[in-house]
């Protein structure tokens, strides 16, 4: 099986594994009265993620893996699962805050207020690179930079909503 292939399915499993993991969590915030934020800009998220993997399926399925890109991938991955684990049952893909519960301040946390988008941003550039498609990754970054901004607003209006719940959601 050629490389780039084993990579880019490696990648899907994982993804539709944050999936079932995103649908169990949210449905668990939601009881306890979590609230969303940024739902209108969601399905165009997941269409952009989409479109990026499935992209690269048809570009660069055949290429050889560069083992640099890779070991990059490897320590994202890392950093994704500090995060997933920091977050615990409040991470999901959509932006969801319980009123009244402060932002979690630990793991990854600790240093940087977005972290996740940090290991998605590297990640958007580096799967690409892996596979030798540079035109690809440099226009998916680009991209990403765009959705990351629209997305951190939402996420950071959340964070304030959720800290002082008696204002109205805006």
């Amino acid at each position: 099986m050629p490389e780039g292939l084993l990579l880019l399915a490696a990648l899907a499993a994982q993804r539709l594994y944050e999936l079932v993991l995103s649908r169990k969590n949210t449905a668990a915030l939601m009881a306890r009265g979590g609230v969303e934020f940024g739902a209108g800009h969601y399905l165009p998220l997941v269409a952009f993620h989409s479109i990026w993997l499935l992209g690269m399926l048809v570009l660069g399925w055949d290429q050889p893996v560069s083992r640099l890109w890779l070991a990059v991938i490897v320590v994202m991955q890392a950093g994704r699962f500090w995060v997933m684990h920091s977050l615990g049952e409040r991470w999901t893909t959509r932006i969801i805050v319980l009123p009244g519960v402060p932002p979690v301040k630990t793991g990854l946390y600790r240093l940087m207020r977005h972290p996740n988008y940090v290991v998605v941003g590297v990640e958007i550039a580096a799967v690409p690179l892996a596979l030798g498609l540079r035109t690809y990754a440099m226009v998916f970054l680009l991209l990403n930079m765009v959705v990351l901004g629209i997305r951190i607003k939402a996420e950071d209006k959340a964070l304030r909503w959720a800290a002082n719940p008696e204002l109205a959601k805006p």
